[in-house]
């Protein structure tokens, strides 16, 4: 973490160099921006702790952990597909269930089923695109989720 925050700091004073006002008109709107998402990563951040403290870690590993099997794969699609979470929550969130015994199989299916699947956007998804597109993207996505899990699963030697 220290290298990169070297590296970061010489890449500001580099462009600080080139061009001092638009360096210091984008700080400010990266600060901006931060500031107005702050609310919402923290309240997320939040309801994520309590939720993680109220759910035992043996109840985790008993549903998603390593001998969790097939129903693992499936619990976490089916979680991923519905939730609503910006992937700067879901990474930390991931590392944390990871730690609480998650294998990284069903870790992938839910960061990718996360990203790609819009349960609760198909809606407003197949008002743009028409329902049928709508549900063969989510389908395909889902399957390509779960190809992946199988990949990460295996290339880890723990499928």
């Amino acid at each position: 973490m220290t290298g990169f925050s070297v590296f970061i700091a010489i890449m500001i004073l580099v462009s600080l160099l080139a061009d001092r006002k638009r360096t210091w008109d984008g700080i400010k709107k990266g600060v901006n921006m931060f500031v107005n998402i702050l609310p919402t990563l923290l309240t997320v951040m939040v309801l994520m702790a309590v939720c993680l403290y109220f759910i035992p870690a043996s109840v985790i590993r008993e549903y998603l952990g390593e001998h969790a099997g097939v129903g693992g794969f499936f619990i976490a699609a089916g979680i991923g597909s519905i939730a609503l979470m910006p992937g700067f929550i879901a990474y930390p969130l991931s590392s944390v269930l990871m730690k609480q015994g998650v294998s990284v199989a069903v870790i992938a299916v839910f960061i990718t089923t996360l990203m790609m699947v819009g349960t609760v956007t198909l809606p407003l998804e197949a008002r743009f695109f028409g329902m049928k597109a709508a549900l063969l993207r989510n389908a395909l996505s889902l399957l390509g989720a779960i190809l992946v899990a199988v990949l990460v699963g295996l290339s880890y030697g723990r499928l």
